[in-house]
């Protein structure tokens, strides 16, 4: 029997474990010169020890007896279709999602960092070229893959050359950053291409966790007392002072986004905020409203705001809570039409029994409630996605 398997469950967050030589099979020879001196951690290299022997055993029969057992057991290197691709749609069929929206793992953070400290194009536009690449063709085994494309917000022409590949490719979604571009909002009208798109071809725009660059100042850490161990118990993830952060840049982004009147001229473009939490989302919508009616009187930007700006989150915008969160509060304060399931598969944070834990929080909502939670909001978010795949 599946891991779900009493009703329909769409993943709004599941990942591919990518390597640096991974990825260099997928680039130009400059690209895949640089992804082999990128030094760990931001990218693991597949003929590394420990990733050589996690992948070894994915070939074992011994061990692959045990997928369906094991399914949410085994994390990272060590879950079933972490890696390989024509492994995915079993680990799918274990699991008993109707689809899964596919992020990369490593390249998120590294490509924030790049955005924001170089001017080398080419190398940034074609490290996203190369995992799109990637993407696309791990996800071209099962229908239910929904592969995200990540598209740079540096330059205007490339971001819309990017975009506009990726719909002609059938990618289900644009993945952007979440932190503000170097040189430019971005609200900047020269990015009006790249909505446009997205909303004409009816795919979503999604943030997710690491797009946003460095979580935390380190100075936070430096308190007088050691440094406590990460999520994993090592020193390379985040800790909770960390978590704190992480929705802070998305925040920033989409209140530009609202305020600038993007949603305002695009009311079909979905955008979905994916691992960086939702219980901020009550709080920081009625800011957002009292922004407006604070600044409105001098600023035209917000006059010809036709929504309050919390009206056009409840509309435009969905979020993935973390299993922590107390979904069905999130649902009431916020409204039942925001909050998404996901199961960060394979990644730890997700935890063993993300289902278990979010019907914790849900057992006095209402089944509606739960029903948009796993499918309907999901449903919503990626639009065209999924009917042109059979999914909705």
């Amino acid at each position: 029997m599946s891991y779900v398997a009493d009703r329909r469950v769409h993943d709004a967050d599941s990942h591919i474990m990518e390597t640096a030589d991974f990825l260099a099979r997928y680039a130009g020879a400059r690209v895949a010169a640089h992804l082999r001196q990128v030094p760990a951690p931001q990218f693991l290299r597949d003929d590394s020890d420990r990733v050589r022997a996690q992948l070894a055993q994915q070939r074992d029969p011994v061990y692959r007896e045990r997928d369906a057992a094991e399914i949410m057991q085994r994390k990272n290197w060590d879950a079933t279709g972490a890696y390989y691709k024509e492994d995915r749609s079993r680990a799918l069929d274990h699991l008993g999602f109707a689809s899964q929206l596919i992020f990369n793992t490593y390249v998120n953070g590294y490509m924030s960092n790049l955005e924001s400290t170089s001017d080398d194009l080419d190398l940034i536009y074609g490290l996203a070229d190369a995992h799109n690449r990637a993407l696309l063709d791990f996800c071209s085994v099962d229908r239910r893959l929904l592969p995200t494309a990540y598209v740079p917000l540096a330059d205007f022409d490339r971001a819309k050359q990017t975009a506009e590949q990726a719909i002609k490719n059938d990618f289900a979604a644009l993945l952007v950053p979440s932190a503000c571009p170097r040189t430019h909002s971005p609200s900047h009208v020269g990015l009006f291409p790249v909505w446009r798109a997205a909303e004409e071809a009816g795919i979503p725009v999604l943030f997710h966790v690491g797009g946003g660059g460095k979580l935390l100042d380190p100075n936070y850490f430096r308190n007088g007392l050691p440094i406590p161990p990460d999520f994993h118990g090592g020193a390379e993830n985040f800790r909770s002072v960390d978590y704190m952060a992480i929705p802070f840049p998305v925040m920033q982004t989409l209140a530009t986004l609202i305020i600038d009147g993007i949603m305002e001229q695009h009311p079909r473009l979905m955008f979905g905020v994916i691992e960086q939490g939702a219980s901020w989302l009550p709080g920081w919508m009625r800011y957002l409203d009292s922004a407006a009616d604070a600044f409105r009187r001098n600023e035209e930007r917000l006059q010809k705001l036709s929504l309050k700006p919390s009206d056009y989150v409840r509309r435009q915008i969905r979020a993935t809570p973390y299993p922590a969160e107390d979904v069905a509060w999130i649902a009431r304060e916020a409204g039942a039409e925001i909050p998404l399931f996901s199961s960060d598969y394979p990644h730890v944070e997700g935890g063993r029994n993300p289902v278990k834990r979010f019907e914790t929080s849900l057992d006095h909502a209402d089944e509606s409630t739960k029903t948009r939670f796993y499918h309907v909001n999901f449903a919503a978010l990626m639009g065209t996605a999924l009917t042109r795949r059979g999914l909705a």
